[in-house]
């Protein structure tokens, strides 16, 4: 028990440990944007049988994880700082490739979207199949107000969220009278409720769904426009880029706050025994329905981008099988794991799109890789950690 009470100490040459973390994330950006760009299907699948060797490697040789791990605990502020700059500079590297820039920007969502379930499957243990209904109620509550009453994209993105955190609270409170298997079959009822509602609302646009939904503007500069930095014009996907890129910055700091405090913890005392948990005072029926407001809070911002940044939006985009995908990779990338949540969101995100090849038989292709993935690491890619204190 005392080795979870503890830091990982890195006690090699500090200089050793700095090269090792500028190594993985150099390595890990050169990864994606090859895994972008490539076309090849014998590529992709050369570049998935590398990853599935790094896998295979850290399953087999535990000692090189734990090095790897102790080397970003030593220099957390050089990772941070570096990962920032790699994020910032990446859209520079895809040549312009509109569609790797369109795959980020959606893949950024759904780590959004992830880490928003995480909060509830992996810190909380809460199945919650009403993510996608959140984000569709977020993407439809800002793109009515955009074109009903001309209310701009900043202003729409907040109260969007709150309008989706209500429809949380409204789901979470009726479902503390049911557990488990019971709760999942009660969120799954709310997505086919609120999918239902948006297909036959008339306001709602119907299955037609809405049209026009205008592009933000900041400070003059229309988001539909090229994005011109030190004069270098990107393609006008890069400003929904570097939106995304924010909104997953102040997820995974929102998402670390709340690990580290006393909602952290009492969520994870949930996940272990509940029954315990209410013995030592927790209230256990507040944190789980605050577990629904912090999924649907996010899913709320998620939805609000994806409607400006398509378009166009209509109830097939918010359909049972998204919440199903973004349980798949919270559980796929390692639950209670933001790392691991956000690595399994691009790889289901990415996946699909890379093994067109395949024709009818990519989604085939699709299930055989993660189950493969799954049989090499069975908790997820980044499995669940021990809390760890410093002293």
């Amino acid at each position: 028990m005392a080795e979870s009470l503890a830091l990982p100490r890195d006690t090699s040459n500090p200089v050793v440990s700095a090269l090792t973390v500028i190594a993985v994330q150099l390595a890990g950006a050169l990864f994606l944007r090859q895994f972008l760009l490539i076309d090849d299907w014998r590529l992709v699948i050369g570049l998935l049988l590398l990853f599935g060797a790094a896998l295979v490697l850290m399953e087999r040789v535990p000692s090189l994880e734990a090095r790897v791990e102790a080397a970003f605990a030593r220099h957390s502020r050089l990772a941070l700082l570096l990962g920032i700059a790699i994020v910032l500079a990446f859209p520079f590297v895809l040549e312009g490739n509109t569609y790797a820039l369109h795959l980020c920007v959606i893949s950024m969502l759904y780590a959004v979207l992830a880490l928003a379930l995480n909060f509830q499957l992996g810190s909380a243990n809460i199945p919650n199949f009403a993510t996608g209904a959140s984000y569709g109620i977020g993407a439809y509550a800002s793109a009515l107000l955009a074109l009903n009453f001309g209310v701009s994209f900043w202003l729409a993105l907040p109260v969007a969220a709150v309008v989706a955190t209500i429809f949380g609270f409204l789901l979470g409170i009726p479902s503390m009278r049911t557990r488990d298997s019971y709760l999942a079959l009660v969120t799954i009822a709310f997505g086919v409720v609120i999918h239902q509602l948006l297909n036959n609302l008339e306001f709602t646009g119907g299955p037609n769904g809405l049209v026009g939904i205008p592009a933000p503007e900041l400070f003059g500069h229309s988001f539909a426009s090229p994005l011109v930095i030190f004069g270098q014009e990107l393609p006008s996907q890069a400003n929904f880029y570097y939106l995304s890129a924010l909104l997953v910055l102040i997820s995974i700091v929102f998402a670390r706050r709340l690990h580290d405090s006393r909602v952290g913890l009492a969520w994870n005392a949930l996940r272990t025994d509940e029954l315990a948990a209410r013995c030592q005072g927790i209230n256990v029926t507040w944190y789980k329905v605050l577990a629904f407001a912090v999924d649907a809070f996010l899913a709320g911002f998620a939805g609000t981008i994806y409607a400006f940044y398509v378009g166009f939006i209509s109830p097939d985009n918010f359909t049972f099988l998204v919440s199903v995908t973004i349980m798949t990779m919270v559980i796929a990338g390692g639950m209670d794991n933001i790392l691991g949540v956000i690595v399994g969101a691009f790889l289901l995100t990415l996946l699909p799109e890379k093994l067109r090849a395949f024709s009818d038989y990519r989604i085939l292709f699709f299930g055989v890789t993660v189950i493969v993935f799954l049989m090499i690491r069975p908790q997820g890619l980044f499995p669940q950690r021990l809390r760890r204190y410093g002293h």
